[in-house]
């Protein structure tokens, strides 16, 4: 499937029912007496979280969404019917904002069934039986409907995931994430390879926690450069990070610098988030280079653990490590 995580839409609420100016068959009263019914409501139009979904593919094909109007007011003080809501499903983790000279936060959906009014059905009209008073007996005044609001809204998903995966291009995230879970990105050997977010479960003695592979952060990823940027706002809600660096890399201090660099640019708060360091690839290089980007890690504070994603070196290592991780962010 393919993952889209942004979109415009185009929503309406229902116009309120018209009032109905009636008037009842009844001996000694003028007109007979008034008895038109209230026009119903319009529909709203509700933003509701799906936790089956997980993209904003379908919102790429249909763009405009209405609800119902309400139905007109009837005689015998019989009130119009309240035009039925239309309900917009979203994945979880979907912020809403409102377009309109400039982007204004409305919600953000982050659990099943969790529901938000983004455009309100217009009030009915009131009917002729609402006007009768003791010197106007047999008023013909009615109320028109209201209209429901319409806005355009930006839809924005950012994953919901408990530890995101980080590296530059070819760093191995790919790999490592299908080790680690049953996620199975496509994966070749060249830069860029992933252009989606990937998500994949973990279980650790029946603890399952959601693992997100983000695509390749680059230098400048942070001001617009590369794939980065797109994606980067789907390391904010992770509860804590994986840094992965190649040790293949011509110059790994200067990748785990650039990242850094890029999370900071981004959003300070990405350095504050608990975290591994994952030297990948650690089959192409000898005992000895090993050793010594170990120590440089270390010497930065960093927890490190040295796996080969490809030959699954190291990768239980970096279970046990995860799991302590996330038994301190509960």
């Amino acid at each position: 499937m393919r993952f889209v995580d942004e979109a415009t839409i185009y929503v309406k609420a229902g116009k309120g029912g018209k009032g109905c100016v009636s008037f009842r068959r009844e001996k000694y009263v003028p007109k007979g007496g008034p008895d038109g019914g209230d026009g119903g409501k319009g529909g709203d139009v509700i933003i509701e979280g799906d936790k089956s979904l997980n993209s904003l593919l379908d919102f790429r094909y249909k763009k405009v969404y209405k609800a119902e109007r309400g139905q007109n007011g009837q005689g015998n003080n019989k009130k119009g019917r309240d035009g039925r809501n239309c309900i917009i499903k979203v994945p979880l983790g979907t912020v809403i904002y409102e377009e309109n000279d400039g982007l204004f936060f409305l919600t953000e959906i982050l659990t099943d069934k969790e529901s938000f009014i983004v455009a309100k059905g217009g009030k009915g009209g009131r009917g002729n039986a609402r006007f009768a008073t003791s010197t106007n007996q047999a008023p013909e005044r009615f109320e028109l409907g209201e209209d429901g609001e319409e806005k355009k809204l930006r839809l924005v998903l950012k994953l919901l995931a408990d530890v995101g995966l980080v590296g530059l291009p070819n760093a191995g995230k790919s790999t490592l994430i299908s080790r680690m879970s049953r996620a199975r990105p496509k994966i070749a050997d060249y830069p860029f390879t992933t252009l989606t977010p990937q998500l994949g479960v973990v279980n650790i003695e029946n603890n399952f926690f959601v693992v997100a592979d983000i695509p390749g952060i680059i230098k400048g990823a942070a001001s617009g450069k590369g794939l980065g940027l797109k994606f980067l706002k789907h390391i904010e809600r992770t509860s804590s990070l994986i840094w992965v660096i190649d040790s293949s890399s011509d110059r790994p201090e200067e990748d785990y610098e650039i990242l850094k660099e890029e999370l900071a640019s981004y959003d300070i708060a990405l350095l504050k988030k608990k975290r591994l360091l994952v030297l990948n690839k650690v089959d192409l290089i000898n005992s000895d280079k090993k050793k010594n980007y170990e120590r440089f890690f270390r010497e930065k504070g960093e927890i490190v653990v040295s796996t080969s994603a490809l030959y699954g070196i190291g990768i239980d290592s970096l279970i046990e490590q995860l799991k302590v991780i996330h038994a301190e962010n509960k």
